[in-house]
Formats: structure tokens, sequence, C-alpha cells
């Protein structure tokens, strides 16, 4: 990664990062320990940062939405309409679907959302139980412009980012602990293997030439699927064992890029003791902008 540097942002885990019309970049932050989650602007010129907005929760994923206000994935309150010259927030309402890990999402010019729910039984302090015991009860949720909810794709281990590619009339969801993109067309027909990723997938975005952005917090652990082809009972142990003899995420500090067809383009790995567990990407005019869970800062590098 060429010219990598950090930004200072005023609280922890910045999950996703996205871009305005002026190159000004917004993250979601949890300002406590036990959440009060917050929309933080960035300015990447001058590395100034301020809030601009309190959501509550832990914000995630974010994408604009058609009338200008930021969409946020709050992870225990799921979507939300953040009008950022006010700070207003709205929940969108969400017809027979109760989110309990609101993850990542892509909306299209007529506002249907496409957004992704982690999983249906842990929450997002404890992901790691998810993972562990692969409850394969992740989903993939249309969302038309009226409310109505429909699950495109259920029992994915740990679903994650989500984009749509166009040009294959794709909506792609990254699936972490398989390291896999699948992919679907908007009507729940077609489902594909998109990719199969080199590192555990996180959230996806696309940039003005079509390019599929993937950030990839962990190189790939051989031992989560041998541990998912264990009985339950013993993966169920083996999330409740202190954290320190449970599988653990192998840092580093990377983002890949892919085309419509899902092949690989191009890898950048960064060093993972400047910054590590890339959560979120994005690329614009060149700049590419970078989150993790893990610091209480952005990174951003020139492609």
């Amino acid at each position: 990664m060429r010219n990598l540097r950090t930004i200072a942002v005023p609280g922890t885990a910045p999950e996703d990062t996205i871009f305005d019309n002026a190159g000004n970049i917004y993250t979601g932050l949890r300002t406590t320990p036990a959440g009060g989650g917050q929309v933080a602007r960035v300015d990447p010129a001058t590395n100034v940062a301020e809030v601009v907005a309190d959501v509550g929760g832990q914000p995630l994923g974010l994408e604009w939405l058609p009338d200008g206000r930021l969409l946020v994935c709050n992870a225990p309150l799921g979507l939300q309409a953040v009008d950022l010259d006010t700070g207003t927030v709205e929940t969108i309402e969400v017809q027979g679907i109760n989110f309990n890990l609101c993850n990542n999402a892509h909306v299209m010019a007529d506002g249907t959302i496409f957004v992704s729910e982690s999983s249906t039984r842990y929450p997002l302090d404890v992901y790691m139980k998810d993972l562990i015991e692969n409850t394969a009860s992740g989903r993939l949720i249309r969302v038309d412009p009226d409310g109505s909810a429909t699950i495109l794709i259920d029992g994915l281990s740990f679903a994650n980012g989500v984009v749509y590619e166009p040009e294959r009339d794709l909506v792609l969801v990254a699936e972490t602990a398989t390291a896999k993109i699948h992919g679907i067309k908007p009507d729940g027909s077609g489902r594909t293997v998109f990719a199969e990723t080199e590192g555990h997938p996180d959230n996806l975005s696309i940039d003005a030439e079509g390019r599929i952005w993937l950030a990839e917090p962990s190189v790939f652990n051989p031992l989560l699927p041998k541990l998912h082809a264990a009985p339950l009972a013993v993966r169920k142990i083996t999330s409740s064992l202190p954290a320190f003899m449970q599988p653990k995420p192998v840092l580093c500090c990377t983002v890949a890029t892919y085309d419509s067809g899902g092949n690989l383009l191009e890898r950048w790995e960064g060093d993972p003791s400047v910054y590590h567990t890339a959560t979120g990407v994005r690329q614009q005019n060149g700049l590419a902008a970078i989150g993790s869970i893990e610091h209480g800062s952005i990174a951003v590098f020139d492609v």
C-alpha cells in the first residue's frame, strides 16, 4: 500500500467507510464500551474528524440513500436513515424482520435495500461464538421501498459485505466463515458462487470503474473448517473457552479488488503492526479508505 497513513477518529471501531461527493469520508463509531454509536465525518486533506450524528447501538455498514441521507446498518438496532444536516435519525421499518446483527447493505436507485444479517443467534460483541459454532444463521434480505422484506439467501455462515454488481445483475454477499462471495439475482434466482477469497471476507463496495472492493480482516484460518466438521457439542465447548484458547484471527492489513466475473484483480498488503483487521474499504478518485473494528482510526492510501 502506497503512503498508508492513519487518521484518528473521535471513538473506536470505525467498521466501514464511505465518501461523499466532496471527498469527505464518513464512518460509524462506538463511543463507549456499551455502545452509544455515532457517525463521524473525516476530511482526509486536513485529518480533521468530527461527530455529525448520534445513532446509538453499534453502526456498521454505511450507504447513501436516494434522498441524500446516510443509511446506517446498526448491529442491534437495524436500518437507520440519518440526515447529516440536522442529525435526525429515522428507523427504517422492515416488515417481519427483527434484526439481531444487521451488518452491511447496498442501496439501489429506486430505494430497494439489500442487507445482510450476520447472525440471528449471537450479538456483535460475541461474534466469535457464531463463527466457531457455525450457527449458519446468516441471511441476505431484500427490503423493498414499501418496507416489505424477502429473504434471498439464508443459512449463511456469518453473512457480511453486500454490493450490487450491475454487469451480471447480481447481488453479492460475503460469507465470512467459508471465505466465499455468493451472488444472486435481485429476484432471488440464479444463485452462484461469485468468488472464493484468499482471506476471510468482510465488507464489499464498488467503485466508479466497476471494480468490486473487498476488505479482508484475517488471513484464512484452516482450523475453522476442521472445527466446523466437529459435532456441535465440541463447537459449543470451544466457543465457551477463554479467549486465549480459542481460534484467533490471523492479523493482516489486506484489501482486494475483483472484476465483474469474480476474478481477482489486485491485492494490497499493508503492515499489520501499523493497521490491521480491515473490515471496510472504499475507493474514490485514487484514494482508498479503510475501516477497522480494532482501531480508533481509519487508514487511507493511494491506489
